[in-house]
């Protein structure tokens, strides 16, 4: 069954509690999000792809990034990220939306591919690869139909609800269509987003070594140059 219109929602901030404007963080010679997007642009059109970051001076810098690297940006809420996703899927006219962390600069697109493809084939309000979680933390996928979020939105009441946008479907399954796709084997143990100093080491360690360029590399293949304990 084809659906409507599916953008890519990417969110990011530069206030990160852990990690300050890790986003825009250089790892050699691209920052965090410029790897990201480069990633995705092998399978999705640029006007598909929305950085949906905060309307605070803190994120000007952001937007500047955007601008130059001619992407588009959506600004909203600073706290509220799930208003801030809610507005620009809304915004954009857009049946569904997925979500991804701006900190997850080496996620494997095919992972999204697969995401939509089970979304276009039922009738779901939330197809996820984290519950229960087999993927690399990095490599996590929501695809998040906009009128059922709409509705959970208003349902909303904690401050964990509005930051972490999809912890009301998981805290309420019974009121939701929900479709976890799993991997193949568990790799939930990986890490490969940057979130703290040691992540950041991890994947500049990991970028390191690569002897291709890092668009190239699939999930399984980062895997392999992770490095040991």
């Amino acid at each position: 069954m084809e659906t409507g219109k599916i953008i890519l929602l990417i969110q990011a901030r530069c206030n990160s509690m852990r990690l300050n404007n890790k986003v825009l963080t250089y790892i050699y010679n691209y920052p965090i999000l410029g790897y990201l997007l480069e990633r995705l642009l092998l399978k999705y059109d640029r006007n598909k792809i929305i950085i949906a970051t905060s309307n605070q001076q803190t994120d000007d810098k952001i937007l500047q990034y955007c601008i130059k690297q001619r992407f588009r940006c959506y600004r909203g809420d600073l706290v509220n990220v799930s208003k801030r996703l809610l507005a620009a899927a809304q915004f954009e006219g857009a049946e569904a939306f997925v979500r991804i962390n701006g900190d997850s600069p080496l996620i494997d697109p095919k992972i999204i591919v697969k995401g939509i493809e089970f979304f276009n084939s039922g009738k779901y309000d939330l197809v996820t690869n984290t519950s229960p979680r087999s993927f690399p933390v990095g490599q996590s996928v929501e695809i998040i139909k906009t009128s059922t979020f709409k509705k959970a939105y208003k349902q909303m009441l904690t401050t964990d609800h509005f930051e972490h946008v999809t912890k009301y479907y998981y805290e309420y399954p019974e009121e939701f269509r929900i479709k976890n796709f799993s991997n193949n084997r568990d790799l939930s143990k990986y890490r490969l987003v940057v979130d703290t100093p040691e992540d950041l080491e991890r994947i500049k360690t990991i970028i390191g070594n690569m002897t291709k360029p890092h668009t190239k590399y699939t999930m399984d293949e980062l895997i392999e140059l992770y490095p040991s304990a």
